[in-house]
């Protein structure tokens, strides 16, 4: 009987509790815009710091970590982000309109000094925005480092580890990630 109903109205049920959620972390101060689905056991650190656009979808299991205050992660409408995706951001991050990133990914816009004068983690971390233009695909397990902006239609292949700017429509993969052809 259960698997009946499941089967005729499980879509429906999944897209209920996903908006659900997404009310809970509006009302924790995100400022997610209409239609946004959130998946389960999504977690976002200061929410408030967090503005997206409409239909965003976060699968199961996202980690949006905002490290401070000073934070700000902006994301525009239609974004996709994979389950068990996690964007470690203590300054800036802007995803813009129609990126997909597969599940797995990480995106951080910080990274620990390392100075041989002492430990690394008695060194604090320095900062530099992270730009994904529109229209981006990151495959699965992708990696964006600091600094970077990955320019618009371009895709990231599979466990890539993206440590410099991606021009335009480029499709880049390896460690660190090079080009390997265009789209057309």
């Amino acid at each position: 009987m259960f698997a009946g109903l499941e089967q005729k109205f499980g879509d429906y049920l999944g897209l209920l509790g996903d908006r659900m959620r997404a009310g809970w972390w509006r009302l924790r101060g995100a400022r997610l815009g209409n239609k946004s689905r959130i998946g389960e056991a999504c977690k976002i650190t200061r929410p408030w710091r967090l503005l997206a656009g409409e239909r965003i979808q976060f699968e199961q299991h996202v980690f949006i970590k905002i490290v401070s205050e000073q934070a700000r992660i902006s994301l525009g409408k239609e974004v996709f982000i994979g389950a068990g995706a996690e964007l470690d951001i203590s300054h800036s991050l802007t995803l813009g309109n129609h990126v997909l990133i597969a599940p797995g990914c990480f995106i951080t816009d910080h990274d620990h000094k390392r100075g041989a004068h002492a430990g690394i983690a008695e060194q604090g971390c320095v900062s530099a925005p992270v730009v994904i233009e529109d229209d981006v695909w990151l495959g699965a397990h992708a990696v964006v480092l600091p600094g970077t902006r990955i320019g618009r239609g371009a895709i990231v292949g599979a466990n890539a580890v993206v440590t410099h700017d991606v021009d335009p429509m480029t499709i880049v993969a390896g460690v660190p990630a090079r080009p390997i052809g265009k789209r057309n």
